[in-house]
């Protein structure tokens, strides 16, 4: 009898189960263990630790677990730009990596692919956009995983944490999913604040040329100029804007502690 009264309330149960939203499962807690791993591997990077253990962990996650553990824009870009910034140290100094290469060759393993750098942040961080259209167009035949791992809209912010080893790139910093909007807005600020120059008497305004090669992701010169106004909290319509030259010169550890 207590076994037939108890079936519908089993059934009840499983169903109710079944039907509670992916963040109150497991889901949830493979998001944090994954964007542990990626904050685990550039902490060790950073710190000159050792990173075999952490890279062969990155190598045999199942793909698809990443892409459900990283279930929406803020874990995506939190877990690939520590993996960028991670490898780009790792093929510079490790590996002896040098540009144009290392941007280009799949040497990064994660989750059983081998990524390029260029993968992770013209495929999947600014969403499949040609790296040589200014922003402006998408690649032709992105891959349907590059597709699936893809954030759903482009972050331009993504542009001021990504660090490449040059003085003019903005520097490593450790990003946190549960931080990730603070942290972005304040890497952008930092970056405008030191790569801008305003002459307010030309009304001109000299910032960095990664805006220039990537003027889509920021609305264009008016989205620039916008922006530049929140920034600088100043009204730059009329001002003329120019680009300065790209400082490729080596930096590889300017990163920052916060």
């Amino acid at each position: 009898m207590y076994v037939i009264a108890a079936l519908p309330l089993i059934f009840i149960a499983t169903w109710w189960l079944g039907a509670l939203p992916a963040s109150t499962t497991s889901a949830s807690h493979l998001d944090q263990a994954i964007l542990k791993l990626s904050e685990k591997l550039l902490y060790a990077v950073k710190t000159e630790s050792a990173t075999d253990s952490l890279e062969k962990e990155l190598a045999s996650l199942n793909m698809d677990n990443l892409i459900t553990g990283l279930s929406n824009d803020a874990a995506r870009k939190a877990f690939w730009i520590n993996i960028y910034n991670s490898f780009y140290q790792v093929l510079a100094i490790r590996e002896k990596k040098t540009r144009p290469g290392i941007y280009k060759e799949k040497l990064i393993p994660v989750a059983g692919h081998s990524f390029s750098l260029d993968d992770i942040e013209h495929g999947i961080l600014r969403k499949y956009r040609w790296k040589y259209s200014m922003g402006y167009l998408p690649q032709f035949l992105p891959s349907k995983l590059i597709k699936r791992l893809a954030v759903s809209k482009i972050d331009y912010r993504i542009h001021f944490t990504l660090n490449c080893g040059a003085k003019s790139c903005p520097p490593i910093a450790f990003y946190e999913y549960e931080k990730l909007e603070k942290q972005l807005d304040i890497a952008t600020k930092v970056f405008f604040k030191s790569e801008t120059d305003i002459d307010t008497v030309k009304k001109q305004i000299a910032t960095s040329k990664i805006l220039q090669w990537f003027k889509g992701d920021f609305g264009g010169k008016k989205g620039i100029r916008s922006l530049l106004s929140k920034i600088f909290n100043q009204d730059f319509g009329s001002y003329s804007i120019k680009f300065k030259d790209y400082d490729w010169s080596g930096q590889l550890k300017n990163y920052s502690s916060e």
